[in-house]
């Protein structure tokens, strides 16, 4: 007989749930079990969940202290995915660690380092047996791009790296549906670490290496949106390379790009469009000038959930068993990323002076 689908819930219903969660787990609605949506109100529950109903009818509506205590005694809920406002989203996951939930949790995976060694520690001593220990995922989709993937690949190739260059010009602005975000505006770091962490993932995984000291200026420009919001860094790998990271919360020009040269050609990622799609161009220039371009739509999202599902899956099958899961989505992954722009605003906060990068 088959093994059943994974039975999961959702903790959170906001803008994330509603536009990209409960669209991305439709397209693979053969793989997963969505049993029930969690919020704090029940009306917005209730919005999340007649949204879900159209792929999943049976999903049911949870608010509350009560409705959380019914997802935790849950037993046939094996995974959980939290999508709340980032102060409160690490006490929610290693409460529902604790109750043998497996868990993906939105990025950030913290909001600072102090609060990343406690929250590891935290996890860490939950099971002495380490074979009855729950995956602790962080969802940073940007590891599970085609685009970055493939990239990694080809900066493989282009020998020993010169110059790194992330250039990250936002479009926050009242346009833009997580503007009046409340939680992000109350948030260390602002939206330089809510959106930051996308931005130093696709760095560190385009160059295989981890970032170790950083020297920061930041600033406040823009009245409407929470302190700061620029950031230009240098940075220096630990292989020796050094490159700039620089990012604008807001422009009038958005532009988001990395640029990674090594002694032999050039990997660029670009975001853009393309028929319709989003997604980014990745362009290779070889040590003799030729050129290759190849679009690739998002996906990433996507991908991140059937790898977090399947890791599942085995986990309940093995039942006990130590299952690794993918370490793409390791809360410790996600945890660098935080390091890296903590350490960068730590450096902004000291006038520019060089902060070594938490190493975890």
């Amino acid at each position: 007989m088959a093994q059943q689908p994974p039975q999961i819930a959702i903790i959170g219903a906001g803008i994330f749930v509603k536009s990209q969660y409960l669209p991305r787990l439709a397209e693979i609605s053969d793989l997963v079990i969505l049993k029930a949506i969690w919020s704090r109100s029940e009306k917005s529950s209730t919005e999340a969940a007649d949204i879900a109903r159209k792929t999943f009818p049976n999903v049911e509506c949870k608010w509350g202290d009560d409705g959380l205590d019914e997802i935790i005694r849950d037993s046939s809920i094996v995974g959980v995915v939290v999508a709340l406002a980032g102060q409160i989203q690490v006490d929610m996951s290693l409460k529902l660690l604790k109750a043998g939930k497996h868990v993906l949790q939105e990025k950030p995976a913290a909001s600072s380092i102090t609060e990343v060694e406690t929250a590891l520690s935290s996890y860490n001593s939950l099971h002495s047996n380490s074979c009855t220990q729950k995956l602790w995922a962080v969802a940073e989709n940007y590891r599970f791009e085609p685009a970055f993937v493939e990239s990694r690949k080809l900066v493989s190739e282009i020998g020993d790296t010169m110059s790194v260059q992330v250039i990250i010009e936002g479009s926050m602005n009242s346009s833009n549906p997580y503007f009046s975000s409340s939680w992000r505006r109350n948030f260390t770091g602002g939206f330089i670490l809510d959106m930051g962490v996308h931005y130093i993932a696709g760095l560190r995984m385009l160059v295989g290496c981890e970032v170790a000291s950083v020297s920061a200026m930041t600033s406040h420009g823009d009245i409407n949106l929470p302190p700061p919001d620029t950031i230009s860094s240098l940075f220096q790998l630990e292989n020796g390379c050094s490159g700039v990271f620089v990012m604008l919360v807001s422009s009038k020009s958005p532009k988001i790009v990395w640029r990674v040269v090594g002694l032999n050609g050039t990997v660029q990622v670009e975001r853009g469009n393309k028929d319709g799609q989003h997604g980014y161009l990745v362009t290779f220039i070889g040590g003799k000038g030729e050129t290759k371009s190849t679009f690739y739509p998002f996906s990433g999202v996507t991908e991140e959930l059937k790898a977090f599902l399947s890791d599942i899956s085995m986990a309940t099958l093995e039942k006990g068993g130590k299952i690794e899961g993918e370490g793409r989505y390791s809360y410790v992954e996600g945890a660098r990323d935080v390091a890296v722009l903590d350490a960068m605003l730590e450096s902004g906060m000291k006038q520019g002076a060089f902060v070594k990068v938490k190493k975890i």
